[in-house]
């Protein structure tokens, strides 16, 4: 069987395999991060400051930042070596099962956080500004600033995972 039909996908994704990759990666999730905190504080502080409608940001706007930023913290804070416990390991139950199931279940609870925080913030758009007609800009941008905010969270959060990923030129892995 060639190489080309045991692969899933017609284009091949590999992660990059340097330092400096990883390096890009890395500062490329920064950048995405501080551009979804300065563009959900930047909406923030135009409601307290220079809104000129009746229509401010509320709590109800914060909740999904706070799903976000909580979601990230969990995906990233994750050993992914933990994951892969039980491939690696001889086939005895030594607790490294059990280990990464409870990796992979944190795990889909931060990505959940994620999906919950962009999600979340479609929908107060959607329900907050666009059903009772506040489609002016200004007004507009808010919620838009929302949900760029929440994007940019989510684009970090797949940037530094994959820089995570990446293993070094010269890392070697044995098994026996």
């Amino acid at each position: 069987m060639e190489a080309s039909e045991e692969r899933l996908f017609r284009l091949p994704f590999t992660l990059p395999k340097s330092l400096s990759a990883k390096k890009i990666c890395v500062y490329i999730a920064g950048a995405l991060y501080g551009a979804g905190i300065w563009s959900f504080l930047d909406c923030v502080l135009y409601s307290k400051h220079g809104n000129a409608s009746d229509m401010h940001v509320s709590f109800i706007d914060w909740v999904p930042m706070i799903c976000s930023v909580l979601g990230m913290a969990i995906v990233s804070s994750i050993e992914k070596n933990r994951l892969l416990q039980d491939a690696l390991s001889s086939g005895n139950f030594n607790g490294s099962q059990a280990t990464a199931w409870q990796a992979r279940i944190v795990l889909f609870l931060g990505f959940s956080l994620l999906a919950s925080g962009i999600s979340g913030s479609l929908v107060v758009l959607i329900v907050k500004f666009l059903l009772k007609d506040y489609t002016s800009y200004p007004t507009l941008g808010m919620g838009v600033n929302n949900v760029l905010a929440n994007f940019f969270i989510l684009m970090s959060c797949t940037f530094l995972w994959i820089g995570q990923n990446v293993e070094d030129e010269y890392n070697y892995s044995l098994t026996l």
